[in-house]
């Protein structure tokens, strides 16, 4: 259980260091004039997405109390772990990439071009299979085998929602591709 509960707080954690950051990153934004377009599903997102590692990390301390027998089997822990750090590997990356036009939000500024560099090169969204990436290693972790697939099938239809949300943003507001603004979340 000490490993469950240390790994879930090092999540939250490091949610409220990103928040910070997406705050800062948002706050300058809108100072510069960018703006956040409506309909958004920024409030769903913001209310799932704790909410599932919440509800993996209860999962997870429920069952390391309920059983006892870890022999055996894949290590589901280790492999949750590596897949954990590649995500935050490839989010990070992601983040750095974008710079000060990085938030939780999607917000643009008009008159800035696309970010094609980092992971941009190779994905369009990058943050979001970062995500995807951190909530399932969370379950695995977590050896959440109920909230887990349940919460990240919740995210997952929120997450497509606001990656085609960003998509049309982004072709409104852009009507080349030299010339398109950036959103915070730059293609995720």
């Amino acid at each position: 259980m000490t490993a469950t509960v240390f790994i879930a707080a090092t999540i939250f954690g490091l949610m409220l260091a990103e928040q910070r950051v997406s705050r800062r990153h948002e706050r300058a934004l809108r100072a510069a004039g960018a703006i956040a377009p409506p309909g958004d599903v920024y409030r769903a997102m913001a209310v799932l997405y704790p909410a599932a590692f919440l509800a993996m990390a209860i999962e997870g301390v429920w069952r390391t109390q309920a059983t006892t027998d870890t022999v055996g089997g894949p290590s589901w822990m280790a492999s949750g772990l590596l897949l954990f750090i590649a995500s935050k590997a490839l989010k990070y990356w992601a983040m750095a990439s974008l710079g000060p036009r990085w938030s939780f939000r999607v917000i643009v500024q008009p008159g800035l071009p696309l970010v094609t560099q980092g992971p941009y090169r190779y994905l369009s969204h990058p943050n979001y299979v970062a995500v995807v990436g951190e909530l399932v290693s969370t379950a695995m972790m977590m050896g959440a085998i109920v909230s887990g697939p349940v919460m990240t099938a919740a995210f997952g239809a929120v997450l497509w929602a606001r990656i085609r949300f960003e998509d049309r943003v982004l072709a409104a507001t852009a009507p080349a591709a030299a010339s398109a603004p950036q959103t915070s979340q730059q293609k995720g």
